[in-house]
């Protein structure tokens, strides 16, 4: 009976470690905070007298939102789309990975990823040490687009704590 009781316990619990294994708890943007960051983001650039757009991805990288000011020119809403994805996936801001990127010949074909956009004007998001998204800016100088793209993150900085 004891044999039967310890097998069947510790069943019981190889079995509640097996399904614990399979459930990964992660923090996600919202499409709320993605919008509040886009818009933020556009905001400062106009503010300024730019005329963008902001793109903000999910911690797979994948696009939340993506917003032009009526005056922006298309392509600026892919390039900040891209510049919001290589934020994320490198975890850096599009601008350090520029240099690091132009600095170094061994880093260069990080440059050939799909998707990859090495411009200014990206910033990763983070809680703690958590990367859970990127936003990219696109419309104006890169330094400008890289202010404006922090200036979305800093919208929403009390709810990344």
């Amino acid at each position: 009976m004891r044999i039967a009781t310890a097998i069947a316990v510790g069943w019981v619990l190889g079995t509640g470690a097996a399904f614990a294994q399979g459930v990964v708890m992660q923090k996600n943007l919202s499409l709320v905070m993605a919008k509040t960051i886009a818009e933020a983001a556009i905001a400062e650039c106009a503010a300024k007298g730019f005329n963008t757009s902001a793109a903000v991805v999910d911690r797979a990288g994948q696009l939340l939102v993506a917003l032009r000011n009526e005056a922006a020119s298309i392509q600026t809403v892919e390039m900040a789309r891209r510049k919001a994805y290589t934020a994320r996936m490198f975890r850096t801001p599009t601008s350090e990975f520029q240099k690091r990127t132009a600095a170094d010949p061994t880093l260069l074909p990080q440059r050939d990823v799909a998707d990859i956009l090495a411009l200014g004007g990206g910033m990763p998001i983070q809680i703690g040490n958590d990367f859970i998204g990127g936003v990219g800016s696109s419309g104006s100088s890169q330094e400008q687009d890289e202010a404006c793209a922090k200036a979305g993150i800093a919208k929403v900085a009390h709810l990344l704590k």
